[in-house]
């Protein structure tokens, strides 16, 4: 008799191949031909060729929005990783009050973009008007305020991460680094750090593709603000990161709308080949078990010569 995991395994994977047929990759087909089309509506497609690639490599706010999230994805990798990874690593002890510590780092990483922008965009305005300016008066303010709204927001999400690589570690090693004579530094440098490059890599593609991916944030604490009047008489938003621009594109007309969903395109084979390359590095290699041999054999497991005398 079949095992009934095996058996009835079909009958629960159908409905969720089916749902993820139908909600993900007709979609994703469907999408990746209007890239090709010039269309107001889907059903009024008309097929344009490679026209609309050609458009966006040669429109200048698309290279300087992707130049600006690769800026901010450098910016937030440090910004986030470095005080998670200390901060995981203080509150890595069990001690009075770890709890609630950790609850108040990871609450704000429950709320949502759009929130957190609207009230960081009311903060950021009331500290730089005591100044004189406001954050969209200059591109520096609005590019540090969003690195700074996404570091407050997903450092308490990456600790998280970081603590459970801090348990993984052998206790022994530490423990025999510190009867050799180790100090702090040595044991972080030459142990901690190259023992949690599993957790270093998750959590650094983790905030390399959310950076790419960051939307809500960017519309809602500075639309792409300030804009930016090129030679050419093109207004240039100077903040706006690659998925914003993908939105703006999409509204300037009917005729954009092709040129929006290659922007599109474009965007998820970038965020796919980081997926990818994070399955990569963090992927664990198995270890081939040796075969054993005659020598490795246990003495039990050999046939001791009386006993051959007596067959």
């Amino acid at each position: 008799m079949k095992d009934p995991i095996k058996k009835y395994f079909p009958l629960f994977v159908l409905p969720v191949f089916v749902c993820f047929c139908l909600c993900f990759v007709w979609p994703f087909i469907q999408g990746v031909c209007l890239s090709f089309c010039n269309f107001f509506i889907p059903k009024d497609a008309t097929f344009t060729g490679v026209s609309n690639y050609v458009t966006v490599f040669r429109d200048t706010s698309f290279w300087h929005a992707f130049l600006i999230t690769c800026l901010y994805a450098v910016a937030s990798i440090i910004c986030v990783n470095v005080p998670a990874f200390f901060i995981a690593y203080l509150l890595k002890e069990k001690f009075k009050g770890v709890t609630l510590f950790r609850a108040s780092f990871f609450l704000p990483n429950l709320i949502g973009g759009v929130v957190l922008g609207y009230i960081w965009s009311m903060l950021f305005d009331g500290i730089l008007s005591r100044f004189g300016t406001y954050l969209t008066a200059s591109p520096v303010f609005g590019f540090w305020g969003l690195v700074i709204l996404v570091a407050w927001q997903q450092i308490g999400y990456m600790m998280i991460i970081y603590i459970a690589g801090f348990t993984a570690l052998p206790e022994e090693m530490l423990e025999a680094s510190q009867m050799d004579g180790a100090n702090r530094f040595q044991r972080m440098t030459k142990i901690i750090i190259p023992n949690m490059k599993a957790s270093v890599a998750i959590c650094t593609f983790l905030t390399l593709t959310n950076s790419f991916k960051m939307f809500d944030q960017n519309l809602a604490l500075t639309g792409g603000q300030p804009i930016r009047t090129l030679e050419n008489g093109m207004q240039l938003k100077t903040t706006e990161l690659l998925a914003m621009n993908i939105y703006s594109t999409y509204q300037i007309n009917n005729h954009w709308h092709g040129t929006a969903q290659a922007k599109a395109v474009i965007f998820f084979l970038l965020v796919a080949a980081f997926g990818a390359l994070q399955l990569y590095v963090t992927r664990e290699k198995k270890e081939k078990k040796p075969k054993k041999t005659a020598a490795s054999k246990k003495p039990s497991e050999t046939t001791s010569p009386a006993k051959e005398n007596k067959a």
